[in-house]
């Protein structure tokens, strides 16, 4: 990975990151692909109409279904979903917690039961890299200790000792891996935890920043905190984290999330947002968000957004729109994630020129003053 600072504007960076597949612009929103899939969209659309660099596969869900083995059949991520750009695959931490009835941590790694067909898995830091290996994604995420929020101290203190500990053993296993020709084109992030204690992000960060690592993710926020308390946390982090490697932030967010982060030096985000929300037919605009399925869009013809050029305001009507939600018609997903990608895109794009100019106070004003007028 080559990795470089473009510009920055106060704590605010645009950034290039290099894999061997794609060179991506930041700040980035990462479109969320779990089974090597974003929902309702194809590689085409995500070259050709997102101009996507990047999207994000999950370890835990393909290594159930179809197998790593399978993809690593097809040539890995790249072969098996004909999308010829960056993967970023998660390591199954954030699993751990979302599906938390269903899993049991040990100081070894994590026992999942199959959300398919009961079966049983033991994930440990060695075997979540093989998989991904398997995936040959650009970056590959260690297996963390994720925990919900509010939590106890000591179940904080367990969490950090944990992830620094599988850490460790992660860096070591890839970088001998990397020694016999093994995942020589993979890169490999480790991801800081601490809730919202400031005491415990420290020593996390101070930990796993001392390691080889290729970038550094902040995880385990937006899991039941505050929102301030959130931007608070990754505030204070940040200085603890190198400057001239990638910064991830992980499961966020909204538009403002996204914002406000970039603001305190946050340069990589992925959420299913914007696809999630597409679906229920709340789609984001550049005045905040529209529900498509409201009565008064039945006769309109105006475009989702009159300031966006996607796809799908170029070309379709609210009362189109409107009446495929409605008729549960599934070209209704397609459109409706093609816009909302769009706009998180879009942001981010504009933001980086904003950095690029030292104008991203400015920028930031205008974002939420035309927000308020929804």
């Amino acid at each position: 990975m080559h990795f470089e600072i473009n510009h920055t504007d106060n704590r605010a960076r645009a950034c290039t990151i290099k894999t061997a597949h794609s060179t991506i612009k930041t700040p980035v929103f990462m479109p969320v692909g779990t089974v090597g899939s974003v929902k309702g969209l194809d590689a085409t659309d995500m070259i050709e109409l997102l101009k996507t660099e990047i999207i994000l596969g999950n370890t835990y869900h393909l290594y159930l279904r179809p197998k790593d083995t399978v993809v690593k059949y097809f040539g890995g991520l790249h072969g098996f979903t004909s999308y010829p750009k960056s993967f970023l695959t998660d390591s199954g931490g954030f699993q751990a917690f979302s599906l938390s009835k269903m899993t049991k941590q040990d100081e070894n790694g994590i026992t999942f039961k199959s959300h398919i067909d009961g079966s049983k898995h033991y994930f440990t830091p060695s075997k979540v890299i093989d998989i991904q290996n398997n995936l040959n994604s650009d970056i590959m995420m260690i297996l963390d200790d994720l925990i919900a929020l509010p939590a106890e101290r000591s179940r904080i203190q367990l969490s950090i000792d944990r992830t620094s500990r599988w850490a460790e053993e992660s860096i070591h296993y890839h970088r001998a891996n990397q020694q016999k020709g093994i995942a020589d084109k993979q890169n490999i992030f480790a991801i800081i935890q601490g809730g919202t204690s400031q005491e415990f992000r420290e020593i996390s960060a101070r930990s796993l920043c001392s390691m080889d690592y290729d970038g550094f993710a902040i995880g385990g926020l937006s899991v039941g905190e505050a929102n301030q308390d959130m931007y608070d946390t990754v505030e204070f982090t940040t200085q603890f984290m190198p400057t001239d490697k990638p910064r991830y932030l992980m499961g966020v967010g909204t538009p403002e999330d996204l914002i406000e982060n970039i603001e305190r030096g946050v340069d990589m985000f992925d959420c299913v947002m914007p696809t999630r929300n597409a679906r229920n037919g709340t789609l984001f605009t550049s005045f905040g968000k529209l529900n498509i399925k409201g009565a008064k869009h039945v006769l309109s013809d105006e475009p989702i957004d009159s300031e966006c050029d996607c796809y799908t305001c170029q070309n379709y009507s609210r009362g189109y729109l409107n009446h495929l939600f409605r008729a549960k018609e599934l070209t209704y997903f397609r459109l409706g994630s093609l816009h909302n990608l769009h706009y998180y895109l879009t942001l981010m794009r504009q933001t980086r020129e904003a950095i690029l100019e030292d104008r991203f106070a400015a920028f930031k004003k205008e974002f939420y003053a035309k927000r308020a007028q929804a």
